[in-house]
């Protein structure tokens, strides 16, 4: 599957998961400290839709905010 938007062109982030350890300051503690962090993908929320793109019809993966905002015309 392709990981890129047809319209705004919108594809994957890179980030990072944190992993925390130790009491919070406000409950008592010395305050959480990060224990390690893991490289990760953040992915765009993509569905394959029928588009006209182009003057064409054709299936193509469209992120959802395109969707919300009426970026395309629907076939």
């Amino acid at each position: 599957m392709l990981k890129i938007c047809a319209i705004c062109g919108k594809n994957q982030m890179a980030g990072k998961s944190v992993v925390r350890k130790g009491l919070k300051k406000r409950k008592g503690g010395t305050g959480s400290k990060i224990a390690r962090s893991t490289a990760r993908e953040f992915l765009p929320n993509l569905q394959k839709i029928r588009i006209v793109l182009k003057g064409r019809t054709q299936k193509a993966y469209v992120c959802t905010k395109c969707i919300k905002k009426g970026n395309l015309k629907k076939a």
